[in-house]
């Protein structure tokens, strides 16, 4: 499986993020007005955004070395 490397808030706004994009890709008559390659762009990124998000893994922070996990802290004696 993925290693897990996105915290929760970044998680959540690659999530609501990735919506708007969606979104936008779907019903804003403006983004049809270049073509299709705006509205089609729209839609990849978005959907890439909201399943890293939902996997709770980025391929790119992997390739990095990169994560925004909080770190486990030992228990205090």
């Amino acid at each position: 499986m993925f290693s897990v490397n996105l915290g929760t808030p970044d998680r959540w706004i690659r999530i609501a993020l990735g919506a708007l994009l969606v979104a936008t890709g779907l019903f804003c008559p403006y983004a049809k007005s270049f073509g299709m390659v705006a509205p089609v762009g729209l839609l990849v990124v978005g959907l890439v955004l909201v399943a890293t998000g939902g996997l709770r893994s980025c391929p790119a922070y992997r390739l990095l070395g990169l994560s925004t996990c909080r770190t486990e802290r030992p228990a205090a004696p």
